[in-house]
């Protein structure tokens, strides 16, 4: 198989339609699900985030900011006391208890510090660790024993440090933009820091107005750094007033005052040219100008800490109400696509649904029913047996335009058929028609040749051509009980079961091998007359066709609970029990003219005897018989028996006439009606339905049973009418008027004694022949008579 053909196979494996819509609406809702559960999820993380770092920074960076100005106070304060050992402690008492409160605060977060993202907790740690040993540091500064004053002020400035980076840290925070701004206010306070170790170095030269080579390259390096962070670093990157503040400072002249001696002690080494570096004489103007830029410096530092902490907040607080009404936006949508997928799944599903149930209709429903009307001969129209379905334009819709299509055409093509089929059925019907006239015409003839010969052997000619003709009639109407209508037989009055028994054997050719037994004194009402002894015609003329000859046929009548049963027996070879059981299904429901025609057989026997014993109600069953045979049980129900004699006493009524035919009022026995008169009657098996059966009887030919030695023996002159009830024999002008008998002469009985003379001799010359010439038939066929 290709590729391309077992592609649907591969797909199908996903299962119905139904499930595939379900796939297709769960699918995307759950994708739209899970992305607006992921995007809600991160907008509002983030947001969150924002806001705890913000409310970190303002409890952490904001107390430590003002932990770091205090610092840088404490240290110049501790310089200048080191610098002048001796002076008064006040101020310095005062600004370390400025530090420590600040200390004290920064210390008091430590839970959120705890929080904070690994990152900043590590550089808060640290700052705190470093304010440990800040009290070691104060002692050497009152009482240097261990380290130097430069030392000791070395260890301020490495706190300072470590604040200002965890600073940093606070700073880079999640939304871009703040960052940016975050950058330059770290920058400004590194600045500030720079120009505060300034300070602290020339405030422990000013006693002394010298620097060692060290001090100056330590001094000089922070003075080069702060330049290029205030001319690189935070005028390119300040915007708005911090911009303006930033440049009204550098424009000031405390400013301007503070560059001059900076740049004054720098050119004091290239002067002096020896190891002790003299710096100028500009305490004063040094201090006063610090002292004004340190103040503009801190509020600055203040200011745009507080503004970029409340931006921060601003921003935290809008990105939660962004993420809150995307979030909320986005349920909305979840929750429009999650119905608006269910109800195009569901509307589908049913269309769906109703497309099948209406094609089931179609097939289980509306297509039978105009079968049946077309069986039962009605007009049907196309259209009208055909109402479309609307299922919209889409691709739905158009399967459904394709299946009105494929029904009209169904339709269209039944009802061709039917018309085909009753065109077949009135050309079968008109050449039987034909042929029963034709027919009826010899029988006619026949009879009236029996009437005028009295020579046995011309007569027992006659009575070949006469049984010959009655199962032509036999046939005849076989097709017109197949074009679906009834044989033109009819009678006015009830007829004894006696003369439907020898009428039924009249026609069949092996006659004389049948045996009646029957006291039923019963009648048959006259609208089933003619299908019965057809009905039984065809039964008993299989029996004889398929049993060995001269092995007898038995016909048994009898009153059972449920009507009339008549046993039609024989004596082949029987069938197996499942050809019993098919042949009883077909028995047991109405047979149709498409059955016949695609029928691998065509048995028309089997067609014609269910049609009839449907016609009337009566039922057929095939069953094994005690001699090995097959026995038929012919259940005629008690709406077709008539228990009692006719008022006229006749026991047959007449027969009708319709057009071209025209045929005895009475039965026609055929010749030797009743050939069973010595034997007694075989008692009847017991009337219990057979298991419903079916196929072959056999494979030989009914002709192949018939042997020149089971030829009939000769047989004596037929009187007219002897089969008739005593009441009818009589014709006008043929008794002697008070009588009751026919006239009888002396010519008469001398020719009949004669032909019965010849006839007696002539079966003592056949009797050998036929005992030694008769060969037992084979096999068994169904009711199918392809041959007469």
């Amino acid at each position: 198989m290709s590729a391309r053909t077992g592609a649907p196979r591969r797909l199908g494996r996903l299962g119905s339609i139904r499930l595939s819509l379900i796939l297709l609406a769960v699918v995307p809702s759950v994708t739209l699900a899970v992305m607006w559960g992921v995007t809600t999820n991160r907008m509002f993380s983030e947001g969150l985030e924002l806001r705890s770092q913000t409310q970190l920074s303002r409890a952490t960076g904001a107390m430590g900011t003002d932990a770091t100005l205090a610092l840088q106070r404490e240290r110049g304060v501790s310089a200048t006391w080191l610098a002048t050992p001796g002076g008064s402690r006040g101020e310095l008492a005062a600004r370390r208890k400025e530090t420590d409160a600040a200390v004290a605060e920064l210390v008091g977060q430590s839970d959120a510090i705890r929080r904070a993202p690994a990152r900043v907790s590590e550089r808060l740690y640290a700052v705190l660790g470093s304010l440990g040993s800040l009290e070691y540091y104060r002692d050497q500064v009152d009482a240097p024993t261990d380290i130097t004053a430069d030392q000791a002020l070395d260890q301020y400035s490495s706190i300072v440090d470590e604040q200002i980076h965890a600073f940093q840290e606070l700073s880079q925070v999640d939304d871009g933009d703040l960052t940016s701004q975050a950058g330059p206010l770290v920058a400004l306070e590194h600045a500030a820091e720079l120009t505060s170790q300034e300070d602290a170095r020339l405030t422990l030269a000013w006693p002394s107005g010298r620097l060692d080579e060290a001090e100056w390259a330590a001094f000089s390096q922070a003075v080069h750094t702060r330049r290029w962070l205030v001319q690189d670093q935070i005028m390119p990157a300040l915007r708005g007033t911090a911009k303006t503040q930033v440049e009204s400072i550098l424009a000031s002249e405390a400013w301007q005052t503070m560059e001059a001696v900076e740049d004054e002690v720098l050119a004091a080494r290239g002067a002096d040219g020896t190891g002790a570096i003299r710096i100028p004489d500009a305490r004063q103007r040094w201090t006063a100008a610090f002292d004004q830029v340190s103040l503009r410096y801190a509020e600055l530092i203040r200011q745009q800490t507080s503004d970029l902490l409340d931006r921060s907040a601003e921003e935290a607080r809008g990105l939660l109400l962004t993420a809150g009404a995307l979030s909320a936006g986005g349920l909305l949508a979840l929750l429009l696509c999650v119905v608006l997928s269910w109800r195009i799944t569901r509307s589908l599903s049913r269309r769906l649904t109703g497309l099948r149930r209406a094609t089931l209709s179609l097939a289980e429903e509306r297509l039978p029913d105009v079968v049946a009307r077309l069986e039962r001969g009605e007009t049907v129209d196309v259209e009208s047996a055909t109402p479309p379905l609307d299922y919209g334009r889409d691709e739905l819709g158009q399967v459904a335009q394709a299946f009105n299509a494929a029904q009209r055409t169904a339709v269209h093509t039944a009802v061709e058929l039917a018309d085909t089929r009753r065109g077949f059925q009135k050309v079968i019907l008109g050449i039987a028609r034909q042929s029963q006239n034709l027919v009826n015409m010899q029988l006619g003839k026949l009879d009236a040749l029996e009437r005028r010969h009295t020579d046995p052997e011309v007569l027992n000619g006659l009575y070949e051509l006469d049984s010959v003709a009655s199962q032509l009639r036999r046939y005849e109407e076989n097709l017109v009980i197949i074009s679906g209508e009834q044989p033109r037989r009819s009678w006015r009055e009830p007829v004894a079961l006696v003369d439907i028994l020898r009428g039924a054997v009249g026609e069949v050719a092996e006659y004389q091998r049948v045996e009646i037994s029957t006291d039923e004194d019963v009648f048959l009402a006259p609208p089933a007359v003619a299908d019965v002894i057809h009905l039984l015609a065809e039964l008993i003329d299989n029996a004889t066709a398929y049993s060995p000859a001269p092995a007898p046929v038995g016909v048994r009548a009898a009153m059972v609970a449920r009507g009339l049963a008549v046993e039609i027996e024989d004596r082949g070879l029987g069938l197996s029990e499942d050809d019993y059981v098919s042949f009883n299904e077909q028995l047991a429901v109405e047979p149709k003219f498409d059955v016949v025609a695609l029928a691998g057989d065509l048995r028309l026997g089997m067609f014609v005897v269910a049609r009839l014993a449907h016609r009337h109600g009566i039922t057929v069953t095939l069953r094994p018989s005690p001699y090995g045979g097959t026995t038929a049980i012919v259940l005629v129900p008690h709406e077709i028996v008539v228990r009692e004699r006719p008022e006229n006493g006749t026991g047959t009524g007449g027969e009708g006439e319709s057009e071209s035919e025209s045929e005895s009022d009475t039965v026609r026995p055929g010749p030797a009606p009743v050939l069973s008169p010595a034997p007694a009657p075989v008692p009847a098996p017991v009337l219990t339905p057979a298991p419903t059966p079916s196929p072959d009887r056999g494979s030989r030919s009914p002709a192949a049973s018939r042997s020149p030695a089971a030829s009939p023996s000769p047989l004596p002159r037929r009187v007219p009418q002897t089969s008739l009830a005593a009441e009818l024999r009589a014709e006008p002008g043929a008794a002697a008027e008070g009588d009751g008998y026919p006239d009888f002469t002396a010519e008469r009985a001398a020719s009949s004694l004669a032909g019965f003379q010849r006839g007696t001799l002539q079966a003592r010359d056949e009797e050998p022949e036929e005992r030694d010439g008769r060969a037992p038939d084979s096999a068994r066929r169904p009711l199918t008579k392809d041959t007469p």
